[in-house]
């Protein structure tokens, strides 16, 4: 985990937020920028740009956890979130906000680096999902792609299933080009002539 990262804290508690910053920097990390009020957080953390983001709210509204997490982009990077109390309600939206973690309890200092810890590797295992998902996505769009487009061929020139690849893959070949482009653009040139 390095230290070099930069972190945003959102606390509106003066005194909680020095206890946080002095356990961060206690534990190596420098770079602690604390916002102690939610009004133009998106704006706020758009400027910041920080590697993650360590929130403490004593008692959370479904509303404010809408807007802390659509802030804090967790998609974006890694959101760990302290709450005092919680009830099943609001534990189902800090999942559906795909908060990296979020803990109820008190936030006491010797809880923050497991914490951010787990937030970091939570974060970037949901980061690899999500391009293992988006490539699983494209490479069936593109099989899709391929399959219409042989069947195109195979219609218009009476060939087999290989035969029809092999003529998509030697045009691809002889124009410098993926297999994947030859097979859109006769899709595209199909879809034009009718």
């Amino acid at each position: 985990m390095s230290k070099d990262m930069k972190i945003a804290v959102i606390e509106s508690d003066r005194a909680r937020a020095i206890g946080i910053i002095d356990a961060l920097k206690e534990d190596g990390w420098q770079d602690v920028v604390v916002l102690g009020d939610v009004t133009g957080l998106a704006r706020k953390l758009a400027a910041l740009e920080p590697d993650l983001v360590l929130i403490d709210l004593d008692n959370p509204s479904r509303d404010a956890l809408e807007q802390v997490s659509a802030a804090s982009d967790p998609q974006g990077r890694p959101v760990a979130m302290f709450v005092d109390r919680s009830d099943d309600e609001m534990t189902k939206a800090a999942v559906a906000a795909g908060l990296s973690a979020y803990v109820v309890g008190e936030l006491r200092p010797e809880r923050i680096r497991p914490v951010l810890k787990t937030a970091i590797a939570r974060f970037q295992m949901m980061s690899q999902m999500r391009l293992e998902l988006a490539a699983a996505k494209q490479a069936l769009a593109d099989r899709k792609t391929l399959d219409r487009a042989k069947g195109i061929l195979m219609r218009a020139k009476g060939l087999g299933e290989e035969d029809a690849y092999a003529l998509l893959r030697k045009t691809a070949m002889s124009q410098n080009r993926k297999v994947i482009d030859v097979a859109q653009a006769l899709l595209t040139a199909s879809d034009l002539l009718g």
